[in-house]
């Protein structure tokens, strides 16, 4: 008895230390759960799929069985640290929006990638961990198939609002998560109660209704889904609702009234950088492989391509109603990528006169040989 009571003391010291460890690491929520998950996880993840909401995302589906529970992964696993990192921005980012002729970059995507900044932190604590409780650890941050908002949402850190996000009383919609799996039981935090009640703005404000019920996303009609994750052509029905959005849309974790409790994110490399604060398009349509590849150094923009980027900065010049950018948008559409020449034509399409669509659809039409890009030419005038 005197034994496991020594060793349960030892466990609450240690449990102490990671949190103190953690804190100083930068991170902003702690929470530990055990790893039997909820056998609603599985369930949730198996109507998605049977659904096809996971849209062209294969390797949602072919991880399936480990994504499902912690010990689908790792079978040794027994508890799970969640930590959360403040992301909040300075300022609402929803009046961007409205500024036509600017491209709007998702919050979490204006400085250094996340993964970047987390996974050395967890590493630390893991460490930590592992010497404190002779433990084998792993870590995560979004690079494996690990569920991590349910997992957070047991280990206390906040709860999945209706738009599917985690939400916090203290940081709204705005954090990071990383996890630190261990093969010992560690004392688990009490799970988070779900604190959305009659609200639905968050499912109210989304532009092509991508919820097909609360706390359900369909990323096959998720802006965010097509202009990050989407590798092909953007259908057509999502090019005009897709606005000045060149990479994410953070339209429903920014309108949750939770937000009004969070603060600036303290950690300066995930404060905007002022050159993404506010890109102009004109700048952004004319960029070259290098000169993309230099402006998103270190962002998770540039895991896009360069050819991916230009398909979203021309609908969203084809979206502006700014037809200064006219030259921009014809320079792209002798493009050698059959991506870029077809965003470049809808774009032309939107900006141009009719008789400046005949005269360059006249030049280009009969020469080209792409079926999906002719298409486009084709349904112009």
């Amino acid at each position: 008895m005197i034994d496991k009571q020594k060793l349960e003391q030892k466990k609450l010291k240690l449990v102490r230390d990671l949190r103190h460890r953690a804190k100083k690491l930068g991170f902003d929520s702690f929470g530990i759960t055990c790893a039997k998950t909820n056998q609603d996880l599985a369930k949730n993840l198996d109507i998605a799929l049977k659904a096809g909401w996971h849209g062209d995302m294969e390797w949602l589906a072919d991880t399936a069985l480990r994504r499902a529970s912690p010990k689908g992964l790792w079978p040794e696993v027994k508890s799970v640290i969640m930590l959360g990192l403040n992301y909040a921005p300075k300022e609402n980012p929803l009046p961007l929006l409205k500024q036509k002729s600017i491209g709007n970059i998702s919050v979490y995507a204006k400085n250094r990638d996340y993964h970047d900044i987390i996974k050395g932190r967890l590493k630390e604590l893991a460490s930590l961990l592992a010497r404190g409780a002779d433990a084998d650890v792993k870590v995560f941050v979004d690079t494996a198939p690990v569920m991590e908002k349910p997992l957070a949402q047991a280990a206390g850190l906040g709860w999945q609002g209706k738009h599917s996000v985690l939400v916090s009383r203290e940081f709204g919609s705005w954090l990071f998560l990383g996890a630190i799996f261990c093969d010992v039981e560690l004392p688990a935090d009490e799970p988070q109660v779900e604190h959305c009640g009659s609200c639905t703005k968050c499912l109210d404000i989304c532009p092509t209704n991508a919820f097909p019920a609360p706390f359900k996303l369909d990323a096959t009609k998720c802006l965010a889904y097509y202009n990050n994750e989407y590798k092909g052509h953007i259908p057509l029905q999502f090019r005009t609702p897709m606005g000045n959005r060149i990479y994410g849309c953070d339209d429903c974790l920014a309108i949750c009234p939770w937000n009004k409790f969070a603060s600036q994110s303290k950690e300066i490399k995930l404060q905007t950088r002022k050159e993404l604060e506010k890109p102009n398009l004109a700048d952004l349509i004319i960029l070259d492989d290098m000169a993309f590849r230099k402006l998103f150094s270190g962002s998770p923009i540039k895991r896009l391509g360069h050819t991916r980027f230009i398909r979203n900065v021309l609908i969203a010049a084809g979206n502006s109603n700014d037809k200064s950018l006219l030259d921009e948008v014809k320079a792209r559409l002798t493009s050698e990528e059959p991506l870029i020449r077809a965003m470049a034509i809808w774009a032309f399409r939107s900006l141009a006169n009719d008789v400046e669509i005949a005269k360059e659809k006249s030049r280009y039409f009969i020469k080209e040989t792409d079926p999906i890009v002719a298409k486009e030419w084709s349904e112009s005038l």
